[in-house]
């Protein structure tokens, strides 16, 4: 009757409550000030642009892109740690080491954040603001990776590039869209493939025209000089709810994987 809870039920319990405070924090948007501000100034077509130049990124990217973002970490030793990790989960089964995995991927969410908002803040005192768009793409995808490592997956697989361009998408969407873009999510981590057929060309579409939405007034502010520097320093904001939401789900991944273990 008074059975103590395990490492793995207390963790999963967090997590579901982690979950869900996301959740209820992004369900309702609301503009900020600047944006109200901004509203009646962004040109017309600069929208389409962002889309075109946001799509093309991560195709770019997907294709010929990951080669040269693997250069800037080291994946093998992301690889090892992670295994090393997973050795002493088996070993000793406690929270401790049941945590290490999240502790190591919001490291690298720190860190990626950290280059997403100093670039955005020296492009956007310059004025650059279309420009960023690839840079910014590739700090973005560059950063799910590593939590996916961090969490033993491979995000080099098509299902896995798909997940990825839907954690993207759920992190900066909000009312039902997100809760929409959260069951796919969680029916994926559950079930190894995805409620909607889509292919990769309409995930990195609703990816990119989520992303160009999001960003659009910040993307305007950002190819002013000198001002552009608070709508570049926005780049940290949108790469730490990615990284958050990312975490959250690649943690999912991991313990429904544990659990399913468990009762074997």
């Amino acid at each position: 009757m008074f059975k103590s809870k395990t490492a793995m039920e207390k963790e999963w319990f967090k997590l579901q409550r982690q979950e869900l405070d996301f959740l209820v924090k992004n369900i309702k948007k609301e503009d900020s000030k600047l944006v109200q501000l901004l509203e009646d100034k962004v040109p017309e077509g600069l929208q389409a642009t962002l889309d075109k130049a946001f799509y093309k990124s991560f195709q770019i990217i997907f294709e010929k892109g990951t080669d040269i973002i693997e250069k800037t970490y080291r994946k093998e030793k992301i690889e090892e740690e992670f295994e090393f990790n997973e050795f002493k989960e088996a070993r000793d089964r406690n929270k401790k080491n049941l945590k290490a995995y999240s502790s190591n991927a919001k490291t690298s969410g720190v860190v990626n954040t950290l280059v997403s908002g100093v670039s955005g803040v020296g492009l956007g005192a310059l004025g650059i603001g279309i420009p960023d768009i690839f840079l910014f793409t590739g700090t973005l995808l560059k950063n799910v990776y590593q939590i996916a490592l961090n969490f033993g997956y491979d995000y080099d697989k098509p299902d896995e590039k798909k997940f990825i361009l839907l954690l993207i998408q759920g992190a900066l969407s909000s009312g039902n869209d997100l809760r929409k873009l959260n069951d796919e999510a969680d029916y994926f981590i559950a079930n190894g493939e995805f409620t909607s057929e889509a292919n990769m060309e309409e995930r990195i579409r609703d990816a990119s025209d989520c992303l160009s939405k999001e960003l659009l007034y910040m993307k305007f502010l950002q190819g002013i000089p000198v001002v552009g520097a608070l709508g570049g320093a926005y780049n940290a904001l949108y790469m730490q709810k990615v990284s958050k939401y990312a975490e959250l789900k690649y943690r999912r991944r991991l313990y429904t994987k544990r659990r399913e273990e468990m009762k074997k």
